[in-house]
């Protein structure tokens, strides 16, 4: 008998259910990494927008009043523009932040495939339709604000979807790992949303935002033809989500032997023809650990969400990088964040510490935002170096949370195997975290004009919140420890 190809022994080496659960896995990364391609460009562009114009050849053939404002986008040219600008930045986070508790309980009740697309085709168009006032010479901050509040809201279709997804066709074992390399997805976004608007930011800003903006809405139409929200609709085994005799999953050990792509098929399914009740926004709220999650994301994703909009303008003030370099800088932050997600995650499943992991990273983060303002400019190695630190350090408790922690919650056993909770938890998380994240960005814009040095101070301060928020959690969680390993050493005396 003749061998098999290598190539083809490994491929065959895959169960049925294992090569669903890869595509499903590196479909919906694709879908949540346009999500964050669309949302960056307006941190790339904000430069774009109100330049140093004194640096700038002006045109031989260009009559101007003001020689300080010439080549700057009006309503941009203006002194208050960073008061503006934040006003963007809010117009989109305010509306994610209210629509976000809503799409959750959408989430629940409507087909995800559906409602997935639709949202991302909603998302291409008012993208796209930013872009377009730079050729219809639209000038008007109401317009600009309204759009990105529109899109705000169809942007809250991605993430409690893509999270249910996910959740419902992988179990609990590694899944601290496998969703810290799957949320690298809103990292690998914003890579890619920086270097694309960086590309046309100096000669057409406009198309900064219609290339992502196609690129959301093609995914959309990829959604509707390929997505499968469940296993059993392709009748694939169902994941296990619980271990025997787990009482609190976020304190205890979640070591598994179930593979990454494969599972033991041990939940009960429900039975055939009946559908589980979506379960009520009060009734998620009453899971334990869901509130202490949602306010620490809140502080998190402010510090988060504040380097996502201003790091690009801090970069170009502080280092007098062009539009482009500051952009290209920019994205060592978010290459960072990957690596600190998926570390958080790894090492979250060997501890079987949620709580304590983000409570470690978030206390290591203080003193690094501190030392990247003050000597984070001092040569490229440097400012290198600490971007990619103060990336993984922020962006790992905040990835945590919103991936395995909100799978956790949603799958908890106190909902007897009802699995329709998870896109509703999601939004409680997230939808709470988007608050902070609609913050942060305001805050800045107010007070970046007193100096950098008092932002840095606020998104230290933020940082410690998030952490004492997470205090109870954590000590449940070393006392857990404690008590196994004192366990283990009266075993070892018998």
């Amino acid at each position: 008998m003749r061998s098999l190809a290598p190539g083809i022994k490994l491929i065959t080496s895959f169960s049925r259910d294992s090569w669903y659960r890869g595509f499903i896995l590196v479909l919906t990364f694709f879908f949540y990494t346009a999500y964050h391609l669309s949302r960056k460009p307006i941190s790339i562009v904000k430069s774009e927008l109100h330049r140093n114009c004194s640096i700038v050849i002006r045109p031989a053939n260009l009559n101007v009043t003001n020689n300080e404002t010439w080549c700057d986008w009006a309503p941009f040219d203006r002194d208050n523009y960073k008061t503006l600008f934040g006003a963007l930045d809010n117009s989109f986070l305010v509306a994610y932040a209210f629509g976000m508790f809503i799409s959750g309980i959408f989430g629940e009740r409507l087909p995800l495939r559906y409602y997935l697309s639709c949202g991302m085709l909603l998302s291409g168009l008012f993208t796209v339709l930013f872009g377009l006032g730079f050729y219809w010479d639209i000038h008007s901050i109401w317009y600009y604000a309204f759009v990105q509040a529109m899109n705000g809201l169809a942007q809250t279709t991605g993430w409690p979807s893509v999270v249910a997804c996910v959740g419902n066709w992988f179990g609990k074992g590694k899944r601290g790992l496998i969703m810290g390399v799957w949320n690298s997805h809103t990292s690998v976004g914003n890579i890619l949303g920086s270097l694309i608007a960086g590309v046309f930011v100096s000669s057409a800003w406009g198309m900064s935002f219609i290339v992502p903006g196609i690129i959301i809405a093609a995914m959309g139409v990829l959604c509707f033809f390929f997505l499968v929200e469940k296993p059993e609709d392709v009748n694939c085994s169902l994941p296990q989500h619980h271990e025997g005799g787990e009482q609190e999953p976020l304190l205890q050990n979640s070591s598994s032997t179930e593979e990454i792509f494969s599972s033991p098929g041990s939940s009960t399914p429900q039975p055939a023809g009946e559908e589980p009740e979506p379960i009520s926004f009060l009734a998620a709220l009453r899971i334990p650990g869901v509130l202490e999650f949602s306010f620490c994301l809140l502080f998190a994703k402010l510090v988060s969400y504040t380097f996502l909009y201003w790091l690009p303008l801090y970069i170009s003030n502080v280092a007098n990088f062009d539009s482009k370099s500051a952009g290209d800088m920019s994205t060592l932050f978010d290459v960072g964040g990957i690596v600190g997600g998926i570390m958080a995650g790894l090492v979250s499943d060997y501890t079987g510490g949620r709580a304590s992991t983000c409570c470690v990273m978030l206390i290591v983060a203080a003193p690094m935002l501190f030392l990247y303002n003050h000597v984070g400019q001092n040569g490229l190695g440097t400012t290198i170096g600490m971007l990619l630190l103060c990336g993984a350090l922020v962006n790992g408790p905040y990835a945590l949370i919103t991936t395995a922690v909100s799978a956790d919650l949603g799958t908890h056993e106190s909902l007897q195997g009802n699995s329709r909770a998870l896109s509703t938890v999601t939004a409680i998380i997230d939808g709470t975290g988007s608050i902070g994240a609609a913050l942060g960005p305001l805050l800045a814009g107010l007070i970046s004009p007193t100096g950098w040095n008092n932002v840095f101070y606020m998104l230290i301060t933020a940082d410690l919140l998030a952490c004492l928020l997470l205090s109870r959690l954590v000590f449940k969680e070393v006392r857990g420890w404690c008590g196994q390993g004192a366990r283990q050493r009266g075993f070892k005396e018998i």
